[in-house]
């Protein structure tokens, strides 16, 4: 059984689609959580609410994981209003595609900066409190985007193969402090983003996957609280791919 008691979470991105299914997820495993939004506080205080309601602790964060500074200051709020920080959950991340040959120079810089400098810059963060108390659990949302590269995604694709590049170096790097870090990659799940897709692409999309269905967010909840677990307490520097299938390594 996925046990989560008395431990504290930081799931970035967290107040809508795929980030708040996976604060909800570890709150109802018993953890208390810190989710950090950059914009919508609306969504960041709906979650919050949904996760007192558990009987949790949770609180909001806004910043821009971007910033080196604003990744920190997550950190340190997350301390100061938590105590601890005992799992962290890379999951803020932004698109802008285009073709090679169009995608603007901002286009590129934004989502590098965000999707694979901001996990960068939070690790970092968390790092020395987690040493500290030799025990830490680090998940990073890539996608099979990462993987298999995706046509029109060049800088998307990118960084999420950047951050599995980033998983495995961190992994080694502080597996001697009992501190884990490990990738879920999820295929096409079921959000705010997806959900107006033409109808076409959505049937081929379905047909290309084995399994015949999108993921629905809770499924990637379920494989972080899992990797955040101390079930998975002698994995580390791996992908789990939540796909249905569509990429199989």
């Amino acid at each position: 059984m996925i046990d989560l008691s008395g431990k504290t979470a930081v799931v970035t991105g967290g107040s809508r689609g795929i980030g708040r299914a996976i604060a909800l997820r570890l709150a109802e495993q018993g953890a208390d959580v810190c989710i950090s939004y950059k914009g919508n506080a609306t969504a960041a205080d709906e979650t919050v609410a949904q996760i007192a309601a558990m009987g949790r602790t949770a609180i909001a964060v806004q910043g821009d994981v971007a910033e080196m500074e604003s990744a920190k200051a997550l950190i340190d709020a997350t301390l100061e209003g938590l105590g601890r920080i005992d799992i962290l959950v890379n999951n803020a991340g932004i698109t802008r595609d285009d073709l090679i040959m169009r995608m603007k120079p901002d286009d590129w810089n934004d989502v590098i900066d965000t999707n694979l400098s901001g996990t960068f810059w939070t690790i970092k963060a968390a790092t020395r409190p987690m040493m500290k108390a030799r025990y830490g659990r680090i998940i990073n949302i890539t996608s099979v985007s990462g993987q298999a590269g995706q046509m029109g995604q060049a800088n998307y694709s990118s960084a999420k193969a950047g951050l599995i590049g980033l998983t495995k170096a961190t992994a080694r790097e502080l597996a001697s402090r009992g501190i884990t870090c490990n990738a879920v990659a999820p295929g096409f799940v079921v959000t705010e983003l997806t959900k107006d897709l033409d109808e076409k692409l959505l049937e081929a999309i379905k047909a290309q996957t084995p399994l015949g269905r999108f993921a629905a967010p809770e499924e990637i909840g379920s494989a972080v609280a899992f990797l955040a677990s101390d079930e998975a307490s002698y994995i580390t520097g791996q992908v789990l791919a939540v796909d249905g299938g569509l990429v199989m390594m």
